[in-house]
């Protein structure tokens, strides 16, 4: 056995133990019904995250503003991931911040944070998270474990596992990023065509 099959029986044993795991199927449903409800009331759902979280939050982003399954309207949704902004608030007021201002300039009551945090500690994603509770937003995270910063500030924690590699962590988070997509998709009444 090689390095790739290892790791896909090393995932495939993660994804089983979710998928069996009916806290962590309960916390998806009120992730997805909290997103939807959020769109549906003209609210705009934000995502952000540190490195490999940060591409899951982009490409969260763009399938729901383009197209995951189905030809459909664009549906309201950014990724903090701007580069001249992200750099311009580090410079100026530190890393720990270049989610936060972003929430604080954009979000409004009712629009929801996508908090990405393998660890669930980062302090940028934590500080984002407060700051859309203080716009009267709401937060669903992503983490290893719902016992966590982010899980204590969260509306609504998605746990995918603890594991000793951030990487295992990411790949479900984005089995989770594409079945919350579809679950919008079909909250909305659109199918793959």
């Amino acid at each position: 056995m090689n390095i790739v099959q290892e790791n896909l029986l090393e995932n495939a044993r993660r994804m089983s133990a979710l998928a069996e795991d009916e806290r962590f199927g309960a916390s998806f449903a009120a992730a997805a019904e909290t997103m939807v409800t959020s769109l549906r009331g003209g609210g705009t759902l934000f995502a952000c995250g540190n490195g490999g979280s940060m591409t899951n939050a982009q490409h969260f982003a763009e399938e729901l503003t383009g197209r995951f399954r189905g030809n459909r309207p664009p549906l309201r949704a950014m990724a903090i991931s701007d580069p001249s902004h992200l750099t311009c608030v580090a410079n100026d007021y530190g890393y720990e911040f270049v989610f936060s201002k972003f929430v604080e300039a954009f979000a409004r009551p009712g629009d929801v944070l996508l908090a990405l945090s393998t660890s669930g500690k980062s302090p940028n994603v934590l500080r984002a998270a407060e700051a859309m509770k203080a716009a009267g937003g709401k937060v669903v995270a992503s983490s290893g474990t719902a016992e966590s910063p982010i899980g204590a500030l969260a509306d609504v924690t998605i746990a995918l596992g603890a594991s000793r590699w951030a990487d295992r962590i990411q790949e479900s988070e984005l089995v989770v990023i594409h079945s919350l997509m579809q679950a919008i998709e079909d909250g909305f009444g659109y199918s793959a065509e």
